[in-house]
């Protein structure tokens, strides 16, 4: 049985929900958002509550490992649709070194990385950018969206273990390697 999976979802107040077989679409103050999910999970609406189930009667012990995991992986997505749509999502990266720093330059961002050019990339329409001199801060109503965009922001320049520098997400923290001693 799924620990995660027979936790009913709420839904919260502003949001409109509607299911119809394995289809849910989600509408709220933030934007709307639409999913098909497995065959093997049933959904269902009651009292501003969304249920998920698995679609096979079996007995718990018998439920495959398949419906297992998608089970819990399906009301995981059911809460954070609800979510993004009510309160949304963000990420703040952080970039350190020296003449490093980004900025938003008519729909675009461009961030100096030390390369001998700038980067430029094409910033989704979902998706939320403000930038300070080291710190982009990437917001939306979709979490799937928002965190692959920041790991795409990511990946122009990881944090490098010796002297730090890079672009990280905010929280983390770096442990620096020992450079090589004589």
């Amino acid at each position: 049985m799924s620990r995660i999976g027979k936790v009913p979802v709420t839904i919260p107040s502003g949001v409109e929900a509607k299911v119809s077989a394995n289809h849910l679409s989600v509408k709220g103050p933030k934007g709307v958002l639409s999913r098909d999910f497995s065959n093997l999970i049933k959904l269902s609406l009651d009292n501003n509550n969304i249920f998920v189930t698995p679609a096979i009667d079996v007995k718990p012990s018998e439920t495959s490992k398949d419906v297992r995991a998608m089970w819990g992986l399906t009301r995981q997505l059911v809460q954070n649709m609800l979510e993004g749509v009510s309160k949304g999502f963000s990420k703040t990266l952080i970039i350190t070194g020296s003449g490093y720093k980004a900025g938003i330059i008519g729909g675009m961002l461009q961030m100096s990385l030390g390369y001998s050019h700038d980067i430029v990339i094409a910033v989704p329409q979902s998706i939320d950018i403000k930038c300070d001199k080291n710190t982009v801060t990437v917001s939306g109503y979709d979490k799937e969206q928002v965190g692959l965009f920041a790991a795409q922001i990511r990946s122009k320049r990881p944090t490098e273990p010796y002297k730090g520098k890079g672009i990280e997400y905010e929280g983390v923290v770096i442990i620096k390697k020992a450079s090589k001693k004589k």
